[in-house]
């Protein structure tokens, strides 16, 4: 590691000096903490390494850098190098990006920043193409416990991850896994929870596999995210003090069991199944900001999907704010004889009472019937309502929105003030709105 890039350095021009002072090494008489300053402004260890081969001196400043970061590093010795080197201090952050990684490659290096970082772990596996794969890459990488680390943050591109069975992460207070492959006896609710995580504040859990169960019992979470966990059939969370909890498309092919209870949670976002026969919101009197999401098709198995959100709105009807987002499904096969989308149902006849209902928001607003129909319903509803922002999906041209526009206030109450954005372009992720007066509006 020490020669890293030597054949360039011995190539470069000596730097001279008018005077007396021609020749003299003035940089490496700085204190070690200077000169460590100086190399965390490179972007990665193995360029700080290179700098050994100035002189003597510079051999070692590099192992003493608090942050590593290793972006595509094609030499995995070169981190557990680092990680083992005997003078190095506690680290506050640590760096990883690789590409087609094996689990037995980070295996390597993960106890050893284990047991020295006391700060971020961000460790992204850049693998195409294995989400759909149903064969598991042979082994699992083995989480060690980080007693000290304050975040940790794997992407790890479905590679399969082993949680640990014992050891607590006392420091831990943000924890974020992606593209994750559960594997073990241990389940990731017993690792989250307060006895082992008792300062853990902010969970995100995404796209993951082999996540059946799912039960949090913790003391100190304020936000938890969870999206795409394919397979899950029971999600359980008992959380004193969570303030966010948002859910998305986690019970896609599962019936929707769940029990949640957090009396201090103020804002939900359920973009997900809702079935009150499973699902028990329990001891959420604190909640003042709903999100969900409705389905527009033909197809009856989605009208027993807004059949069960409008039960959702019923359970909380003393929010005071709602946002809806409307999802358009492609047609599909018919369902078989006896399927329980047979059932009868019809939502555009449902009794609510949103009284407690301010503020309302839409967004992919198309204009179509089921759509006009819904909005008649809100206003319906909520007859309290004083604000109704409306954004339109962004196939919707700019006269085509103004022309809904001229329509739609025809059934609002006089009190209502409404709103009307479009998408400055078809980027579905911006977040920049046009107003349709010509003001710009950010979001």
């Amino acid at each position: 590691m020490a020669q890293i890039g030597g054949e360039a350095a011995a190539k470069r021009p000596n730097l001279s000096f008018s005077g007396t002072d021609a020749g003299e090494d003035r940089l490496s008489a700085l204190p070690d903490d200077i000169l460590v300053l100086i190399l965390l402004r490179l972007d990665t260890i193995s360029e700080a390494a290179r700098t050994s081969v100035l002189s003597p001196r510079w051999r070692r400043i590099w192992t003493l850098l608090p942050e590593l970061t290793f972006n595509l590093a094609p030499d995995y010795h070169h981190i557990r190098q680092v990680l083992a080197a005997p003078e190095a201090p506690a680290l506050r952050r640590i760096f990883v990006v690789t590409k087609d990684d094996s689990p037995d490659s980070v295996a390597a290096w993960l106890p050893l920043a284990a047991r020295r970082l006391s700060g971020d772990l961000v460790y992204h596996s850049l693998v195409e193409g294995h989400e759909d794969d149903e064969e598991e890459v042979d082994g699992a990488i083995p989480l060690p416990c980080f007693g000290n680390a304050t975040a940790i943050d794997l992407d790890l591109g479905f590679l399969t991850l082993s949680l640990p069975s014992s050891g607590a992460f006392t420091g831990l207070t943000d924890l974020c896994l992606k593209s994750v492959r559960f594997q073990g006896q241990c389940e990731l609710g017993d690792v989250v929870s307060s006895p082992r995580c008792p300062g853990l504040r902010k969970l995100r859990v995404r796209d993951t596999r082999g996540l059946a169960r799912l039960n949090v019992q913790s003391k100190s979470l304020l936000k938890i995210d969870l999206h795409y966990l394919n397979g899950l059939q029971q999600l359980s969370i008992s959380a004193a003090v969570l303030k966010e909890l948002e859910l998305h498309c986690c019970f896609v092919l599962n019936q929707p069991v769940a029990d949640i209870s957090a009396p201090q949670l103020v804002s939900l976002k359920w973009n997900d199944a809702y079935d009150p026969c499973s699902v028990r919101l329990v001891n959420l009197g604190q909640l003042q900001w709903l999100s969900t999401y409705f389905m527009l098709t033909n197809l009856q198995q989605y009208d027993i999907h807004n059949r069960g959100i409008l039960q959702l709105l019923h359970r909380f009807q003393s929010i005071d704010s709602l946002h809806i987002g409307l999802c358009y499904m492609k047609a599909q096969s018919t369902c078989p004889s006896g399927c329980f989308c047979d059932q009868p149902t019809n939502w555009k006849i449902e009794e609510l009472s949103l009284n407690c209902l301010k503020e309302v928001g839409i967004t992919r607003f198309r204009g179509v019937e089921d759509e006009v129909v819904f909005l008649k319903l809100l206003f319906k509803w909520a007859g309290m309502l004083e604000k109704m922002t409306i954004t339109f999906d962004y196939s919707i041209s700019k006269s085509k929105a103004k022309e809904l526009c001229q329509k739609l206030p025809s059934f609002s109450k006089p009190e209502t003030c409404v709103q009307f954005y479009m998408y400055q372009n078809c980027d579905r992720k911006s977040v920049h709105m046009l107003s349709l007066e010509g003001e710009g509006t950010g979001v």
